[in-house]
């Protein structure tokens, strides 16, 4: 085919056919009905993995490169832990809630790690820990078992979703901020798109 052929070719968007902007957040339903399946079927792995990344806030690239150590004191998971952020490169704190220290600490109990080791060490001979590739598989399974629509969710879904239920809870921005490690706070209001969810929830709440 010559050049004048390929030119004359209509072009097609890159984004035909796919959900492109933010990722929607979970559900508690729907963190409670992969967390159900994960541990009833023995998924020891995923089940640290999903609920550390809930808690966390974290964005990939930092969840999977996250040793032993970053979480635990001594033999003892941490209830907080503070790490530096790679894309940033500031630190950032988040907390452990009692579940997601108990599966931690049965994950790394089956694993057999060590505080030097990588907390989700890779199958894969030629990688040290899981890649982001690898870990956007696993999460897109998650969101496939429970019959959530794919292009929809993501893995910046997992660092949204407690962000946006704490917000909706407290209203307090300036928190989530924080937690989530925002140098800016028109950051957050745009991560977390709240004056969309405000307005859409005070549309709800109006009888017209």
């Amino acid at each position: 085919m010559d050049m004048l052929s390929l030119a004359s070719q209509p072009r097609i968007p890159w984004n035909k056919g796919k959900l492109v902007g933010q990722k929607a957040p979970l559900r508690i339903s729907e963190i409670w009905a992969i967390r159900v399946r994960l541990e009833i079927y023995g998924r020891l792995r995923d089940l640290a993995l999903f609920n550390l990344a809930i808690d966390s806030k974290l964005r990939g690239c930092d969840l999977v490169r996250l040793r032993v150590i970053d979480v635990c004191h001594g033999s003892h998971v941490a209830r907080r832990a503070s790490v530096i952020q790679q894309k940033t490169k500031q630190p950032v704190q988040f907390e452990l809630t009692e579940g997601t220290r108990q599966s931690i600490s049965t994950w790394m109990a089956t694993a057999g790690l060590r505080s030097t080791d990588f907390l989700f060490p890779s199958r894969i001979t030629y990688s040290p820990h899981i890649s982001t590739r690898q870990y956007a598989r696993i999460v897109h399974q998650w969101f496939n078992e429970i019959g959530l629509y794919p292009t929809a969710y993501g893995t910046h879904t997992m660092r949204r979703t407690k962000p946006t239920l704490i917000y909706r809870r407290t209203k307090n921005l300036r928190a989530v901020q924080l937690l989530l490690g925002h140098t800016r706070l028109e950051s957050t209001v745009r991560y977390l798109g709240i004056e969309v969810d405000d307005a859409l929830e005070m549309a709800e709440q109006t009888d017209a």
